[in-house]
């Protein structure tokens, strides 16, 4: 297929003025850990956070640091746009995630330890036990732990272990009696068993002694470091050190070279499992110089790249205690709602592929008299987007559907739908994106169960990654051939969809449904097609239409009209729009962004970007969504979909934008941007330093969140429908 030359983004701005990538997504991740350490948030969501935290971090070092590693072993001198080399991305790196680091363990060790053991939550230490409770776990130690572990000697017979990526173990020190050697040992704490042992309650201590008790363990390290005997007999054990490693894990397939690119990436994936170079290493602050010499020397890291830790390693198993049955530590439980129209519709009889629905039941009824907004979680994804592709599978009318998958559930029912649909004899398309990271062996294993099902499957174009989220519906009506569409922001995923704020637009517009007829056959075939009716769509339209927005906007201003941009997001980073963005305020346009996470932009530089406000939510559910507006003279813009403003989004990824025609949808847009603008209890107000000051509501101001004001919303238009 003949390719648009990708956009080569230079960048458009003094670095002065571009905040660096980096440090935005560590200043993200601080206000994560915020969440963990501020007083409203419920104990056991604030364990979340501080695992959220952790598990970030994670990602960020295998991908993002590691990443930097190689250009800088590649000899990449190249500054990035905040005019920083790869070799000083990582000095400001280690200096600004330090004590991060170091404030997240004292938080847990000093705060939220303590306060787990008030509300009846014991993570103890070994030596805490009682005798009686340490013999409990010694005989678990031996019939359920000793049999899985392996411990790996080193010395001249025996080379340095491999230590696989993000796995916790303890290098140990033992000394043979006989030879009065000392030798180095290395036990990895099994993933394959809890982290944190549970005790039974029958040796649970009596209230007197330790106040109330829901749940009370140790954790897995602890109960294999005092049994080390069992492991080592004969040996005199002199000491034990915690240790972690974290390895380069993003995945590097050469398009060009590959000739069946499912069997390259599951290549990689195999890589991935053993872990690229080492990144980082996480080590127990009482380490002694010996031992952590040779553990820099063979994990071929530097200094830098170490990092003490004085408490437990590995917090994002902290995440396990959000199972304990616990509610009244937790954030209050949301039910998803179904959209009041929804609810008048009866549920599809699925058993009967011959199924007849009567006009009024009929989802594509109500979608051909009015387009129909979703917003996740508050709507719930089962009754509105699953329900659209179960009945498409099971209608007679149907003649096709085709989708976009780039990340599902293990158990997605939409794939099972899909399934239904081609054994229905129904023309079935499914653009599988094998490279959504970390998500490439769950994607692989649904392609090869739809490819046996009967459904055509195809892995996107080469060079780009196919992140639109799109599914479309053929229906035979009348004589006629009607369209049917799903656009959303997010994945079609009924677990995320419980935890993320997305939107979706279902929808019968014509117009609309011709242009995801052409962008399938562009995606499936040999299609040249490069330009749309309605859409906006990468790596085609996109950028070329956003920056028209914004010079409409500054256009508009300078007539005497308003210029107003509201734009959300979950990323800020092309410097070209960025540069665009200041253009507009100097020209006297207001505009508020409202970014979860990195933006590279410097709102607030006087002369710059006096009319700049970006503000950032972090809540109990992750935002998202992405919104659009544009004033345009008063003939208002509102766009959703699924790109955010990146150079990879916008040049080396297939994204579709759809613009937002009905009234009463737009009035609904403008609700969320407008909740997210007057928050006061997630909302942050970035700094034109990069930092970010978190929103309180004054003396006489009511507490607002957006995403609780969303949920009463949700709330009383289905109770209202109902």
């Amino acid at each position: 297929m003949a390719q648009p030359q990708p956009y080569e983004t230079q960048p458009a701005i003094s670095p002065q003025y571009y905040v660096s990538r980096e440090l935005s997504w560590l200043e993200f991740n601080r206000r994560v850990l915020h969440e963990a350490l501020d007083s409203r948030t419920p104990l056991l969501e604030a364990l979340k956070f501080l695992a959220i935290f952790s598990a970030n971090l994670d990602e960020y070092f295998m991908v993002r640091v590691a990443a930097l590693k190689q250009q800088i072993a590649a000899g990449v001198s190249r500054t990035s746009p905040d005019g920083l080399t790869p070799a000083a991305q990582l000095e400001v790196i280690s200096q600004r995630l330090g004590p991060m680091v170091t404030q997240q363990h004292q938080a847990f060790e000093q705060t939220l330890r303590p306060a787990m053991a008030e509300q009846g939550i014991h993570l103890l230490n070994y030596d805490a036990l009682t005798e009686t409770q340490q013999t409990y776990l010694q005989e678990y130690f031996e019939e359920q732990i000793f049999p899985v572990l392996t411990p790996l000697a080193v010395d001249p017979g025996h080379p340095f272990p491999y230590i696989s990526n993000l796995s916790l173990n303890l290098a140990v020190v033992v000394d043979d009696p006989r030879t009065h050697q000392t030798h180095f040992a290395r036990v990895k704490v099994p993933k394959v068993l809890p982290r944190f042992v549970p005790l039974p309650e029958s040796l649970w201590p009596s209230t007197d002694d330790l106040g109330i008790c829901c749940w009370l363990g140790v954790p897995l390290e602890q109960v294999i470091a005092h049994n080390l005997s069992a492991l080592f007999p004969g040996m005199d054990i002199q000491a034990h050190y915690v240790f972690r490693i974290t390895r380069n894990a993003d995945l590097a397939v050469e398009e060009d070279e590959a000739d069946d690119l499912m069997l390259a990436i599951e290549q990689e994936l195999r890589k991935r499992r053993l872990g690229g170079s080492a990144v980082r290493l996480e080590i127990q602050q009482s380490t002694p110089p010996p031992v952590r010499t040779m553990l820099i020397q063979e994990m071929d890291l530097a200094e830098a790249d170490v990092y003490d830790i004085d408490g437990l390693m590995g917090l994002s198993d902290l995440m396990t205690f959000m199972g304990l049955p616990l509610p009244h530590l937790k954030a209050p439980t949301w039910a998803p709602t179904t959209p009041a129209t929804f609810e008048l519709l009866s549920p599809p009889q699925v058993e009967d592929a011959d199924m007849t629905l009567e006009p009024a039941d009929d989802l594509f009824a109500l979608l051909r008299q009015q387009d129909q907004l979703l917003h996740h979680p508050y709507h719930s994804f089962a009754t509105t987007v699953q329900r659209f592709i179960t009945q498409a599978a099971h209608d007679p009318q149907v003649l096709a559907i085709k989708m976009t998958l780039y990340r599902t559930s293990g158990d997605s029912p939409i794939v099972s739908s899909l399934i239904s649909a081609a054994e229905n004899g129904k023309q079935v398309s499914v653009l599988v994106e094998l490279k959504a990271r970390f998500d490439e062996e769950n994607n692989i294993n649904w392609a090869r169960k739809l490819e046996k099902s009967g459904v055509h499957v195809v892995y996107g174009l080469m060079g780009l990654k196919t992140h639109t989220k799109i599914a479309l519906v053929v229906r035979r009506e009348d004589d006629q051939i009607r369209r049917y569409f799903h656009i959303g922001t997010g994945n079609y995923n009924p677990k995320t969809a419980r935890l993320y704020t997305d939107l979706g637009l279902l929808s019968a517009r014509p117009d609309i449904g011709a242009d995801l007829s052409d962008l399938f056959n562009y995606l499936t075939g040999y299609s040249r097609q490069y330009h749309y009716r309605k859409l906006l769509v990468a790596p085609l339209t996109l950028r070329q239409q956003l920056e028209d927005l914004i010079q409409q906007e500054i256009s508009q201003h300078q007539k005497g009209a308003q210029g107003r941009i509201i734009a959300k997001m979950n990323s800020l980073v092309d410097p070209d729009l960025i540069a665009r963005l200041y253009q507009a305020s100097q020209a006297g346009v207001s505009i508020d962004l409202i970014i979860r996470g990195i933006c590279c932009l410097r709102p607030g530089l006087p002369g710059v970007s006096d009319n700049i406000q970006v503000v950032s939510i972090i809540g109990q559910f992750l935002e998202h969504s992405r919104i659009f507006y544009f004033h345009h003279g008063g003939d208002e813009v509102y766009l959703l979909g699924s790109a955010d403003w990146m150079p990879r989004n916008l040049d080396r990824r297939v994204e579709v934008v759809v613009p937002i025609e009905d009234p009463a949808i737009q009035v609904e847009l403008k609700t969320i941007l407008d909740l997210s603008l007057q928050d006061n209890r997630q909302a942050w107000d970035m700094q034109a330093d990069g930092s970010y000051v978190q929103r309180r509501p004054g003396l006489k101001a009511p507490e607002l969140s957006s995403q609780v004001q969303l949920m009463k919303q949700a709330h009383q238009a289905s109770h209202l429908g109902g």
